[in-house]
């Protein structure tokens, strides 16, 4: 045996080019850093639209409660207005009902809309697995 097969890397064969099952292990070392890396990332990502959901579920709830102390006393105000023009206090009541209601449903319907599922799915993690599986199939 000479000097230099007790120290040659099994990977690499003679000529300098490595073995198959090196080069597959390589690639497998690889894939697993690539799905690690993207799982992570889409772990970040949702952690990240949780948080903005949490933020837009706050608004709702802070524009709710301002919403039901200003409305008390303005409603007031506002039925007493439509009274003096001459209209029963009762109908002045339901009219001013009505549209508060209608700016209720439009504030609720902006909350809704920003919590749509698609808004929290991690898009820019799975254009990067996309890419990454584009990337694979060229090389592959």
């Amino acid at each position: 045996m000479n000097d230099q097969s007790k120290f040659r890397d099994p990977d690499v064969e003679p000529g300098g080019l490595k073995a198959a099952p090196g080069i597959i292990s390589e690639v497998l070392t690889h894939v697993s850093n690539l799905v690690r890396k993207e799982f992570d990332l889409a772990r970040t990502e949702v952690s990240d639209n949780i948080t903005k959901a949490g933020v837009a579920i706050g608004l709702i709830a802070g524009a709710l409660i301002v919403a039901l102390v200003a409305l008390n006393v303005l409603a007031g105000a506002l039925v007493v207005a439509v009274a003096e023009l001459g209209i029963d206090a009762g109908w002045a009541a339901l009219i001013v009902g009505g549209l508060l209601a209608l700016v209720a449903f439009a504030m609720v319907a902006k909350g809704t809309s920003d919590l749509k599922l698609s808004s929290l799915a991690p898009s820019r993690t799975a254009k990067n697995v996309k890419r990454d599986a584009e990337t694979i199939k060229e090389h592959v």
